[in-house]
């Protein structure tokens, strides 16, 4: 069975958002296909997708490597954040479903009772879930796609603290989906906006880490992409 690109391509791009290929670090199709169990027109194909959305750059005679984005690219992505996710909660007050509803709602309850019990590791994981049901929700499936791709590169350059008052964190979650709720977008762009920028003093750029790679590691599932 062949193996879609687009799963290869979600697992080289994890593996470089957590670093195992480190930054500039040369990328060759033989390697990439024993180390995910598959042929290499697939990795061809998802090394030119990599490449189109920055985690990669092919230099003349050298083939393809990380790529190693300068600081002030870095700094660029939180604006853009800044700018596009109080645009996508705007447009999900606009858009929204009732499914989309449902899911958000459910997510702040659980990231509310995981605050009171401090369970720091389940935070992480339901705020990514509610932001891409969030950008989701705005019905735009380019704007969708930009946050995407807009959070893997800034977990790629960036370490997020937790925040201080978690309780807090998530009670701007839920104010947020009360006016994405009443179709106020607005008040769910302004929310969205404060949310943002009250985050933005967790970040704290990654340092490039040498990491040895050690081919096969893992084979692409073959049922699908990995989330």
């Amino acid at each position: 069975m062949r193996i879609p690109a687009h799963s290869v391509c979600t697992a080289i791009r994890d593996d470089i958002v957590s670093g195992v290929f480190e930054r500039g670090g040369r990328l060759t199709e033989e390697q990439l296909a024993r180390r995910y169990g598959v042929s290499r027109v697939p990795v061809r194909e998802a090394l030119r997708t990599l490449e189109s959305e920055g985690f990669v750059v092919t230099r003349r005679h050298a083939g393809a490597h990380v790529a190693e984005p300068t600081e002030q690219e870095a700094a660029d992505l939180l604006d853009m954040r800044s700018l596009l996710e109080p645009l996508g909660a705007a447009r999900a007050a606009q858009r929204r479903t009732d499914a989309h509803l449902k899911v958000l709602r459910g997510l702040v309850r659980l990231g509310q009772e995981r605050a009171r019990r401090g369970q720091g590791e389940d935070l992480r994981s339901l705020g990514a879930w509610f932001h891409e049901t969030l950008a989701q929700a705005s019905g735009s499936p380019p704007l969708t796609a930009l946050l995407t791709q807009l959070r893997h590169k800034i977990a790629w350059m960036y370490a997020v603290e937790p925040p201080a008052q978690p309780v807090e964190a998530w009670a701007e979650h839920g104010a947020i989906v009360d006016a994405v709720a009443r179709g106020d977008a607005e008040r769910a762009r302004a929310l969205t906006a404060l949310h943002v920028e009250r985050s933005l003093p967790l970040h704290r750029p990654k340092r490039a880490q040498r990491t040895r790679v050690r081919v096969p590691q893992h084979p692409v599932n073959s049922a699908g992409p990995r989330n």
